[in-house]
């Protein structure tokens, strides 16, 4: 469930190292039983705790970076939806009662918005970018 967006020389280190440990963990365990043919119960039980916890580290850090990840994730997306409140903001005030309506109207049909025409009610006409250019000055 890890998602791909570690630094992957990072990772494949670590794995490497991991995987270089429990190699040798492994060998002495054959080894172990090989020499001692299952005198040592207590000293198999000990290397299987070993590899268990090996194995336990290295997915906590696997976790913990997955996290980290996640929560820059959710940073960025909160910045984004609050710009976009702001922007949403914006149109609102800029709209023009009939430009409301129509949207109204299109958001109860479902239909997609048409394409952008000239403003047809007597006013400065200016596009969306020139009055957000206007008005609040720089955006977050």
């Amino acid at each position: 469930m890890f998602l791909q967006t570690e630094d992957p020389m990072r990772v494949r280190g670590v794995q490497g190292h991991d995987e270089m440990a429990m190699k040798l963990l492994f060998w002495e365990l054959e080894q172990h039983l090989k020499s001692s043919s299952g005198a040592s119960v207590v000293a198999i039980d000990n290397k299987i705790e070993q590899a268990m916890d090996l194995v336990k580290s290295h997915l906590m850090y696997a976790v913990r970076e997955e996290v980290e990840v996640l929560k820059e994730q959710i940073k960025e997306l909160i910045d984004r939806n609050s710009q976009l409140e702001q922007e949403n903001t914006l149109l609102k005030t800029l709209a023009s009662p009939e430009q409301m309506a129509q949207f109204q109207a299109q958001v109860q049909t479902a239909s997609p918005p048409t394409a952008p025409s000239t403003v047809t009610t007597p006013g400065p006409a200016c596009t969306i970018a020139q009055a957000a250019s206007h008005t609040s000055g720089p955006s977050a």
